[in-house]
């Protein structure tokens, strides 16, 4: 089986192809490297996989030839990194990906699987699921709805598509970001001792291991395209549901050291507690990751020198960085 893996060299990507190719399957990776190519680097030599550095918004169609599945990560990640050009962010996010579905179905591609984010909820003080209506406060929220109706309309007996809403993804990545709540406060526990907390604590957000992304893509790749087809399905796990207080007081615990917790910034718009029972009940699949494990993860990391932040771990600022220095965002 051929899968097309669109922003492969991300965050989520790297690891989900490392996950791809270990399960046998012969991956196609799609990507601008903006990041560079470092996250693949051990792997570019694997017969099973096919690096290509092309844009969404442009590649030839003929890319797709002989693939069965399109898994499409390609975007501007994250809600500060699509304010920096709104435009941009829905040609790449919104239109960008609604192309890739459209040609995959007149290519002939059995599925496709849009990434999108549980971020289109906003602001909800009662507990959601996929028939709550959806409130993106966002440019990178809005892009991801709008993509999901594009690409769901697409669904027909030959041309399965499903959209999948991703919880807050946290853990160890290849190409690491910490800006991620999660890996931000592991960081900063780990450098002075001090968790930074966003305003004021009290907001909630869903969360999931990144290796549990990676299981789920696979996971619903070999499931029953019947049982999917058409279908929106919110990404996580019931029970990793936290207000982001409780989680800083998590991740300092779980390392045994002492710390402070240190609020930072205005107030979070954004606060959403997600159910999970559909993709739970249809999918048959639980998280197998903690936030526990992973904070140690990563602050052994930190620890033994094996992890370091750099400017490419912060996605809004390497995306300035690129905008002003190189203006390659603008290509």
């Amino acid at each position: 089986m051929q899968i097309l893996v669109t922003g492969g060299a991300g965050y989520i990507g790297s690891v989900l192809i490392r996950h791809l190719l270990k399960k046998g399957y012969k991956v196609k990776c799609l990507d601008r490297f903006f990041f560079g190519k470092e996250s693949l680097s051990d792997i570019s030599t694997n017969t099973g996989l096919e690096l290509i550095e092309d844009d969404i918004r442009w590649f030839d169609p003929d890319l797709l030839n002989g693939v069965d599945a399109v898994i499409d990560l390609a975007a501007l990640s994250n809600d500060p990194s699509g304010e920096l050009d709104q435009q941009m962010t829905l040609d790449i996010n919104y239109k960008g990906r609604a192309r890739v579905a459209a040609l995959s179905k007149k290519q002939g591609v059995k599925l496709y699987v849009l990434a999108s984010s549980c971020s289109i909820y906003g602001f909800r003080d009662e507990l959601v699921n996929e028939t709550t209506s959806v409130n993106p406060l966002t440019t990178y929220a809005k892009a991801n709805l709008m993509a999901e109706n594009d690409v769901l309309s697409l669904a027909d007996s030959k041309f399965t598509v499903t959209a999948l809403r991703f919880a807050t993804v946290y853990g160890l990545s290849q190409r690491m970001r910490f800006d991620l709540a999660l890996n931000g406060m592991t960081l900063g526990l780990f450098r002075n001792k001090k968790i930074p907390l966003m305003r004021d604590g009290k907001q909630w957000r869903p969360f999931i291991h990144i290796n549990d992304v990676a299981r789920a893509y696979s996971t619903v790749i070999e499931h029953s395209h019947d049982a999917i087809n058409g279908q929106i399905f919110n990404v996580g796990s019931d029970e990793q549901n936290y207000q982001l207080f409780d989680l800083a007081k998590i991740i300092g615990d779980s390392i045994n050291s002492e710390y402070e917790i240190e609020l930072y910034g205005s107030v979070d718009r954004r606060s959403y507690r997600v159910s999970f029972k559909k993709f739970h009940d249809v999918i048959k699949f639980d998280a197998l990751h903690s936030p526990q494990d992973a904070a140690v993860e990563i602050y052994n990391a930190l620890k033994a020198g094996k992890l370091t932040d750099s400017p490419k771990t912060y996605t809004v600022n390497w995306y300035k960085h690129l905008l002003t220095e190189h203006n390659l965002m603008k290509l």
